[in-house]
């Protein structure tokens, strides 16, 4: 019996998900598609022992996943409650379908205070009717921990209907820096899809008029994809089973070899396992693969299910995002879709944290035409530009006769656009700053009346004191050492800024 060893990063993430639990009650922790949020939550359930577990989700193949990484993370057996299964009153842990535990007789034969822990997986759904019966009836018993993958502001104010804090956070952007997931080329695809007529359901595209759209363009998308695939290992989602199956006999007309799988398919753990080993290049399903699916050296997704969802995009293409031997990055093939609108999600709302960086990224992308990009290049320039543009407007706009620094500027030296353009998400957030934070804050050399609320304030204090902790130079260094031209101000420690600032302005004195 094998038990994983913890990332820097999710043992990071199990450690402030339980102290943010001593004060508050419903937390979420952020984290990308293929960063091993389910061994961070059974490495949680481990830590609450002997106090019991519930693990949420709403598919079979998500009850499987969690408990077989449960078992192989911590040795830990989980019992299900899913249809006729029915888990003990003393199992350890539960993992359950929600669709089961939403029945009154299923919910009711477990006492309110029976688990410790409830953990929401994928909890973007958290907020649907069924999750909502049964966190409800444990609500204020147990403390509640969502998972996700979201990362943007929408999604997270929105959750922040339930959660009460983002206990932790890691993006895409800096996992792929890390080495821990396939860096991410874009290639706009010179094939255009009109979806002009194509009707919103429930918040999204209808499936149905999807299929009418994209249907009398794949040959032409098969063609494309000939000449951009090569050799990678690749994934293919579309609306219906219909177009799938149509898109695979395309496929083996063009001289690719290629399979559809589907909720009916009754050789669908065959069709996988051909897959995996390489038996045929492209496999296509309508939404079968989206969660509970995992084969690493899948290296090209591409989406002929467009959405306006971003944590269902998130979902679709991290399917190729875990690492594989041989594997140089994941290559996600981007279409013309046209919308008339801007509310489809597009591979630049992976990693942008606003919408001005998405929509700077898009246009980016857009100029260079169907050649490769690499998603984080692209994102790297579009918040340069975005940083230049705000330094320039604090420029313009400064208290000349302050000597406090404003909370921007201290953002901005570090080179974190999300500080600097910060809005609050949960709901905390936007009650006044207290006069603890706000004096601590001014003590550290920052404006006090330029924090706009509570969670800016707090976002402030994490920040300088992360950086205390690690003996980094203070915001005033930082500050001071950026406008005097330092490379990277934000890297230096206290004692090296203080260095650096007396060689620097002791020169100026000589020469003077």
């Amino acid at each position: 019996m094998s038990r994983f060893n913890l990332r820097p990063y999710q043992s990071a993430c199990v450690e402030s998900v339980l102290t943010k639990f001593r004060e508050r009650g419903k937390l979420l922790a952020v984290l990308p598609t293929a960063a091993g949020k389910t061994v961070i939550f059974s490495h949680t359930a481990e830590r609450f022992q002997p106090g019991r577990t519930l693990i949420l989700a709403h598919r079979e193949e998500l009850l499987t996943q969690a408990a077989d990484k449960l078992t192989r993370a911590t040795g830990i057996v989980a019992e299900t409650e899913c249809g006729d299964d029915y888990a003990s009153l003393t199992a350890p842990v539960v993992v359950a379908s929600v669709q089961t535990l939403m029945r009154e007789k299923r919910l009711h034969r477990w006492p309110r205070d029976h688990f410790n822990l409830v953990v929401v997986d994928e909890a973007h759904h958290a907020l649907a009717e069924s999750y909502q019966r049964v966190l409800g009836y444990f609500d204020g018993h147990a403390k509640i921990l969502g998972v996700t993958a979201t990362p943007d502001r929408g999604d997270k104010k929105s959750l922040g209907a339930y959660f009460e804090d983002i206990a932790f956070e890691v993006s895409l952007h800096e996992l792929i820096e890390q080495g821990y997931l396939a860096r991410i080329a874009v290639r706009t695809m010179p094939v255009e899809i009109d979806l002009a007529s194509v009707r919103t359901l429930a918040g999204d595209y209808s499936d149905a008029d999807l299929g009418d759209a994209i249907e009398p363009a794949l040959r032409e998308i098969v063609s494309a994809m000939r000449a951009a695939i090569g050799t990678r290992k690749t994934i293919v989602f579309l609306p219906l089973i219909r177009t799938s199956r149509r898109f695979v006999e395309l496929c083996e007309e063009a001289g690719l070899s290629a399979a559809h799988i589907d909720g009916q398919s009754e050789d669908r753990a065959d069709i996988l396992a051909r897959f995996a080993v390489g038996e045929f290049q492209i496999l296509s399903n309508s939404m079968l693969l989206t969660e509970g699916f995992d084969e690493p050296s899948v290296a090209c997704v591409v989406c002929l299910r467009p959405t306006k969802v971003r944590a269902l995009y998130a979902q679709i293409i991290g399917r190729g995002t875990r690492l594989h031997p041989g594997k140089e990055n994941l290559l996600v093939l981007d279409f013309l879709w046209m919308t008339g609108r801007h509310s489809l999600v597009r591979p630049a709302h992976l990693v942008a944290s606003t919408p001005e960086i998405a929509d700077a990224m898009i246009a980016k992308a857009a100029a260079a035409g169907d050649e490769e990009h690499d998603l984080l290049a692209d994102e790297i320039d579009a918040k340069a530009q975005r940083e230049a543009a705000l330094a320039a407007e604090l420029a313009a706009h400064a208290k000349r006769a302050s000597r406090q620094l404003d909370p921007v500027e201290f953002a901005l030296s570090l080179h974190e656009l999300d500080l600097a353009e910060y809005e609050p998400t949960m709901p905390w957030h936007s009650q006044p700053a207290s006069p603890k934070q706000l004096a601590l804050i001014e003590r550290n050399g920052l404006d006090p009346t330029a924090i706009r609320d509570k969670g800016h304030a707090a976002a402030i204090i994490d920040r300088i004191l992360a950086r205390r902790n690690l003996g980094l130079a203070t915001p005033k260094q930082v500050a001071c050492l950026r406008r005097n031209g330092h490379p990277r101000p934000d890297l230096v420690t206290f004692d090296e800024a203080g260095a650096w600032m007396n060689d620097r302005f002791g020169q100026q004195r000589r020469d003077a």
